[in-house]
């Protein structure tokens, strides 16, 4: 796994004091923006709760929307855990659960509020988002690969589009509508997703 790139914000040679520093300049960011929020954040702020000099902060990360990219990049590179029950709508499901923990967790969701945000007005913010969102669709998607393997769902099945099927109805909910997410809410955008896959209606239509 490797860190932001070259040149990005954040950059960091893995180990040692730098590694020390990206990781409590971090987590002092996740802090941050749980207790103050986004708008009032501040990078002196952050500085003093990491405990590093803010000249530290401004070399490294130039700004707050410098600080929220390494901070998702830092998420990019984990492990995520995909299903494999051997039931397409069954993996489904425990995905829609796992998504269901991180919308009813404060702390993710006041980060990733903060990110949207951040990703609307600067460019290097929505392309870490962009490719937050490709390696995760990426990574989940491989259920529908062993689901296609199985024969559950026929030749040509959009991948990441099971995977969007299911995941829009959250974003819907807590970004647009504002409604809380539920058990049911989950298991149904899974069962929803399982259905449209086996049908067929997540075909890539022919070019």
């Amino acid at each position: 796994m490797s860190h932001a790139p070259e040149g990005k914000p954040g950059t960091v040679r893995p180990g040692g004091r730098t590694a020390r520093t990206r990781t409590d300049v971090l987590a002092a960011t996740r802090a941050e923006l749980t207790d103050t929020g986004l708008a009032r954040m501040t990078v002196e702020k952050v500085a003093a709760r990491a405990g590093v000099a803010k000249t530290t902060v401004y070399a490294r990360w130039r700004d707050i929307s410098g600080l929220i990219v390494d901070l998702l990049s830092e998420l990019t590179v984990r492990t995520v855990p995909v299903p494999d029950t051997g039931s397409l709508e069954e993996d489904l499901r425990q995905l829609a659960r796992s998504l269901l923990e991180l919308f009813r967790s404060t702390e993710d969701l006041v980060m990733f509020e903060a990110i949207f945000a951040t990703a609307l007005h600067d460019r290097e913010a929505r392309e870490a988002l962009s490719a937050f969102y490709a390696f995760r669709l990426d990574a989940s998607a491989a259920l529908v690969d062993r689901a296609a393997a199985r024969g559950e769902v026929p030749p040509g099945t959009d991948r990441l589009e099971v995977i969007r099927t299911l995941s829009s109805a959250f974003y819907y909910r807590r970004f647009i509508s504002g409604e809380p997410v539920t058990e049911r809410d989950a298991d149904r955008a899974a069962a929803v997703a399982a259905h449209s896959a086996r049908a067929g209606l997540l075909v890539v239509p022919p070019a």
